[in-house]
Order: C-alpha cells, then sequence, then structure tokens
C-alpha cells in the first residue's frame, strides 16, 4: 500500500510547537542535555513542509540518552536506535499520524553543524527554499514510500551541504540509491575487479553490516562488517577512494568503526589482512589474533590473521 507523504502550507504554529515540546524532552533527557535546536522544513518560516517538527537535541554523553529511554516512551516517544546514522539516537511520536522526529546527537558530533548549516542556508537564501518546496511537492505526490522520496531529495540535499560550507564525516549504514550504488562500485574496482561480486546477498541480511563514509557531501569510504557471535566482529571490506587516501581518512574511518562496535557491546574486531595492508593495522594497535570464522571459511592463505580488543 501507498503511504501518504503530506507536504503542507508553512503553519506560523510550528515555533510554539517546538518550543513546548522542547520543554519536555528537555526534562526527559534530564542533565544530559544541552540545548534543544529546531530543524528541518518546519524550522524554515514561510517553506511548505511535512507537518512534522523535527528536533535536535544536543547531549554531552550519546549513551547515557539509553538511560531516558522511558521517559521519552511516557511522553509518547517510540525508540528506535540509531536508525541508521552512526552515534545517533532517534525517536518518533505519533504511530498513525507522525507529528515529532527527534534526533540526538552527542555535543561536537559533526552532523549538529551539518543540519544547522542546511536550516540556516535555506532560511537565508529563498530562492533555494523555494526550488526545495517544490521539489518536495513533486516527490510527496509521486513516492510510493519514505524511501523514494528521500532518495529523490538526496541531490538536492547534497547540493546545499556543498554551497553552506559543511565540511564535517558522516557514517550511515547504506540506505539510498547513491549510498548502494557506490558500495557496488568501490567493492568492484578495489576488491572483486574482474569478478563478479559473489557477495551481494549480504547486502540483506541482518549480520553483515555496510556502512558508507562521507566526507561533506561526497562519500568516500566503505567498509563491510560481518557481527559474529561472543561479540566478535569481522571486518570484511574498508576501503576509501584512491582520490582521497593519505590524508588520514583510512585512519579516522577505522577508528569510527571500532568506536561504533564498542558502543554496541562488540569486544573483538578481526581482520584477514593482506600483506599491504598488514603495516596500517599494526599502526592502530592490531595484533596476531585466530580467525575463527564460525562458518568455517579459510580465505586467502596469503593473508594475516590479526584483531584487536575494543576498549
Amino acid at each position: 500500500m501507498k503511504k501518504t507523504i503530506e507536504v503542507v502550507s508553512y503553519n506560523p504554529q510550528w515555533p510554539e510547537l517546538f518550543e513546548s515540546e522542547a520543554k519536555l524532552i528537555k526534562q526527559a533527557l534530564g542533565d544530559n542535555c544541552i540545548t534543544i535546536h529546531h530543524i528541518g522544513s518546519t524550522s524554515i518560516p514561510g517553506l511548505r513542509a511535512k507537518p512534522i517538527i523535527d528536533m535536535l537535541p544536543v547531549v554531552r554523553d550519546i549513551q547515557a540518552v539509553d538511560h531516558a529511554t522511558k521517559a521519552m516512551e511516557f511522553l509518547g516517544y517510540e525508540v528506535k536506535g540509531e536508525y541508521g546514522i552512526a552515534f545517533r539516537r532517534f525517536f518518533q511520536k505519533g504511530k498513525n499520524i507522525r507529528t515529532y522526529n527527534v534526533h540526538t546527537y552527542q555535543e561536537n558530533d559533526p552532523e549538529i553543524s551539518r543540519y544547522l548549516k542546511f536550516r540556516d542556508w535555506l532560511r537565508s537564501h529563498p530562492e533555494d527554499a523555494e526550488a526545495y518546496a517544490k521539489l518536495k511537492q513533486k516527490l510527496a505526490a509521486t513516492s510510493q514510500d519514505m524511501l523514494q522520496y528521500c532518495n529523490g531529495k538526496d541531490a538536492f540535499v547534497a547540493s546545499i551541504d556543498i554551497k553552506d560550507g559543511y565540511d564535517g564525516w558522516r557514517m550511515v549504514q547504506a540506505l539510498t540509491d547513491r549510498e548502494w550504488s557506490t558500495v557496488r562500485d568501490l567493492r568492484q574496482r578495489y576488491f572483486f575487479k574482474t569478478k563478479a561480486d559473489s557477495y551481494t546477498w549480504t547486502f540483506t541480511h541482518k549480520d553483515h553490516i555496510h556502512l558508507v563514509f562521507y566526507k561533506n557531501a561526497a562519500i568516500i569510504g566503505y567498509a563491510h562488517l560481518q557481527l559474529w557471535p561472543q561479540a566478535r566482529v569481522a571486518l570484511r571490506i574498508i576501503v576509501i577512494d584512491e582520490h582521497y587516501r593519505n590524508l588520514g581518512y583510512g585512519s579516522q574511518f577505522l577508528k569510527l568503526c571500532e568506536r561504533w562496535l564498542l558502543h554496541r557491546g562488540f569486544k573483538n574486531l578481526l581482520v584477514q589482512s593482506s600483506k599491504a595492508a598488514y603495516q596500517f593495522y599494526c599502526n592502530h594497535g592490531y595484533i596476531p589474533m585466530p580467525f575463527n570464522d564460525p562458518a568455517g571459511d579459510k580465505g586467502d592463505p596469503q593473508d594475516v590473521e590479526i584483531g584487536k580488543f575494543l576498549c
């Protein structure tokens, strides 16, 4: 069944609705909450938008937000976890008729700057705001679901990220058409080359995580993680596009993957490293460690089995 996506005229009550709800959320999150920003289309005066208030609480400790889930549920929110974006905590209110989205980030997370720069750019550039409104109305009328709607906005949002000077990183689980296209391209160019990729089945498997790494609006990296029992994880692939190598992004991406896994309770990250990549891993604290694939796969006999205790 087609999900109805509604874009309506600007409602001057949206800022008031934000302020009243923000007070409740700040109480629910407690002293961990530093401030709450009004973001998204409802935060841009005069802009047509979906009638859903997007809010961005900034907290001192993102993991401590998990202790506030009961308080958020008491306010009527559904707890969604990261919901595809690393180091976020996402909540939604209104099961049948959505009213609020709450995107929670730890202070200094670059996603905060991205949301605010996007909002402020559209507030000060009415021609781009109008183009965005027209695009959303068109997509609302033609999209079969929210993913198709988001795919339709992707190029426009990326163009604003470039215009507004956003200069941060993002790490997300692959979702949009552009992300999956880049995943396939990076896998083919750097790993499978002339051979067919026989592991595309992992794209929809619950134990396989496909992360893409953004710098500004560009996708520059990709990692494939396989989750194993006993809090173990295999790093099957990690790659930075050649145009961005030797700039430190490989180290940054690897550290973010490690931090993300640690937050999720995993204890060991295992790698079957090529000889060419071996020194890179050693420089980041990896040591000889049995790979012990639960499926019994042995991999390339020339690879070196190494790993790291996440702590």
